[in-house]
């Protein structure tokens, strides 16, 4: 079971009230952020993620995280539940699921040629640079690579022109939505039913 939350409508968050449904864990680490557009991002992505508890689980409490050697965060209290979020400046996303899950949200933006040779594999590269909209098709790329990473535990990685060869070597597939009206990208990355 895996289902997908998002929140493509941020600005009309109000912020005070959502300070209000945080776990003082979720409430202390947001008041870190320097941006209200930050903080307004991390807590509507927690507000999924509650949403997502509460219809598939039945989990009414604001959780708390543990985490993960790489810092990904779980739930100590409930292993069997695998959630992960994200957030860019246009939207917030969750995803909670029974099985290990990654996912990514990402602002269209544009690139250098450096950052291309950094992240990209060489065919990566070319269909980027082929594509009728470049900067598209790399934020498509790099939202499958950090949701994998995500889903993995392990961050980012100097790897990252090999990590979707990995990713499907190992038997992973990706869902990605994305709309030409929208300018944000989001992949979930899953493993395949055997």
């Amino acid at each position: 079971m895996r289902k997908i939350y998002i929140n493509a409508h941020l600005e009309d968050l109000d912020l005070d009230w959502a300070f209000t449904q945080l776990s003082e864990q979720r409430r202390l680490y947001l008041q870190r952020f320097r941006h209200k557009r930050s903080r307004r991002a991390g807590a509507a992505a927690y507000l999924l993620l509650r949403q997502g508890l509460r219809e598939l689980f039945d989990i009414e409490e604001p959780p708390t995280f543990d985490f993960g050697e790489h810092g990904k965060p779980f739930l100590s209290t409930r292993p069997d539940i695998h959630f992960s979020l994200s957030h860019c400046r246009e939207a917030a996303a969750c995803v909670v699921a029974t099985e290990p899950v990654g996912i990514d949200v990402e602002s269209l933006r544009s690139f250098s040629p450096a950052l291309l040779q950094r992240t990209m594999s060489e065919s990566e590269t070319a269909a980027i640079l082929a594509a009728d909209e470049p900067r598209r098709s790399f934020v498509r790329l790099w939202t499958r690579k950090e949701a994998y990473l995500k889903l993995t535990g392990t961050g980012l990685v100097d790897e990252l022109p090999t990590v979707l060869a990995t990713a499907a070597s190992e038997g992973y597939s990706f869902e990605t939505t994305e709309d030409s009206e929208r300018p944000f990208v989001m992949s979930v990355c899953f493993r395949n039913k055997e």
